[in-house]
């Protein structure tokens, strides 16, 4: 398997290999963005209108990748970002991407609407883990979700605050897909080429579930837990809440979501201490910016004062380097951590992350830098519109 993983060249080579062993349905549920997915496309080909200006004269025959975030070192300025339901993709799957992020010395961060329970995600030892959650109307599950991460030994809450309204994924609609999926005619004649993925999934299919949301007396077939995570989402959810959270949670609080520079001085006086740039990935408002075009003005309103993260359309460590360029401290990964986990479970995740260190390593080589903090603006030549506005002001 290794041999065979070693041909695949890219993060995109990794996606291809994923389309071709998933059922239709499957793929397209981590794949697919919301409506049109103008915002989906939008966040990939925003990285693309940078260009890089390379100066190879500046003796960095060595680079040093790492980053000290939130108290930990990690190898390259990547995190492996929530994404719901990895164990459909792969046995186990949340587990397997977590002994991935832990050899590659990046963090990962479970989703809340994991296949596994946040115990049993922590007994794979990752470091630094961090856990998701949301505001519910049911406060007390927020609470709940907080002190079992904490009893957990995670290293940081992030609460993600763009899915308080679910979006309109029109490929699942499509697809008519469901967990575990009960495909039609079409769908099922698709599902039946894909015999490795049946193979591996033959058990979990039969009891998979959102783990998280178990409890004692409900029930707890998926169907009904889908129902309960829909009905405990509050549109309502204010900066009061924010606070609120801060005065349960005592360790590194992370907002996830975060696309107006306007909602970095609320960020910071609600106590949050880093923010992720995010439009979820073109998974909820289609017509959203890209993350990368609203990340310098936020960056700049930040100006320091907290770690600043960037989630969206990374697909090339020069990615990682144009992020990093505009503000960021790192970036977060999340549909290349499934496309990596249908491929080859631990192995294939850990193949994307040496794709991405390989690329930032060359980037950085290619354009005189060897350290990350000797990345500035003045690497990049074109440069979004958000940005010019952000040095004018």
């Amino acid at each position: 398997m290794a041999a065979d993983l070693s041909r695949v060249a890219s993060v995109d080579a990794m996606r291809e290999r994923a389309r071709r062993v998933l059922p239709r349905a499957v793929f397209d549920f981590a794949d697919g963005g919301a409506e049109t997915e103008t915002t989906l496309r939008r966040n990939e080909a925003a990285f693309r209108a940078l260009s890089l200006l390379p100066r190879p004269l500046r003796g960095a025959g060595t680079r040093n990748l790492s980053r000290t975030l939130f108290g930990h070192t990690l190898s390259m300025p990547l995190v492996v970002g929530p994404t719901g339901l990895a164990g459909l993709f792969w046995p186990d799957g949340e587990c397997e991407a977590a002994r991935a992020a832990s050899a590659a010395g990046v963090g990962i961060c479970l989703s809340h609407g994991s296949a596994c329970t946040l115990e049993h995600f922590a007994d794979a030892g990752a470091v630094p883990r961090w856990m998701q959650v949301f505001i519910y109307t049911d406060r007390g599950f927020t609470r709940e979700l907080a002190m079992r991460a904490k009893a957990a030994g995670y290293h940081a809450l992030v609460l993600t605050i763009d899915n308080q309204l679910t979006g309109n994924r029109e490929r699942d609609l499509r697809n008519g897909f469901t967990i575990p999926p009960r495909p039609g005619f079409a769908g099922l004649a698709d599902t039946v080429t894909k015999a490795g993925w049946l193979w591996r999934m033959r058990r979990e299919l039969r009891s998979i579930t959102f783990a998280n949301y178990r409890r004692e007396g409900e029930a707890d077939d998926i169907g009904a837990l889908a129902g309960r995570m829909g009905a405990l989402l509050d549109p309502g959810m204010t900066w009061r809440d924010v606070e609120w959270l801060r005065t349960v949670w005592d360790g590194p609080l992370i907002l996830k979501g975060v696309m107006h520079p306007d909602d970095v001085e609320p960020a910071l006086g609600a106590g949050v201490d880093g923010i992720v740039v995010s439009n979820h990935g073109g998974r909820q408002l289609d017509g959203a910016a890209a993350s990368v075009e609203a990340l310098p003005a936020i960056a700049k309103r930040v100006g320091g004062r907290m770690p600043v993260l960037l989630d969206g359309g990374v697909r090339r460590g020069g990615d990682i380097l144009k992020a990093l360029a505009l503000g960021a401290d790192a970036v977060l990964i999340g549909r290349p951590q499934l496309w990596g986990i249908a491929v080859a479970g631990e192995a294939g995740l850990a193949r994307v992350l040496d794709i991405y260190r390989g690329e930032l390593d060359r980037a950085m080589g290619l354009c005189g830098l060897s350290s990350l903090g000797e990345i500035d603006a003045s690497i990049l030549h074109t440069k979004p519109k958000l940005f010019r506005e952000g040095n004018s002001t």
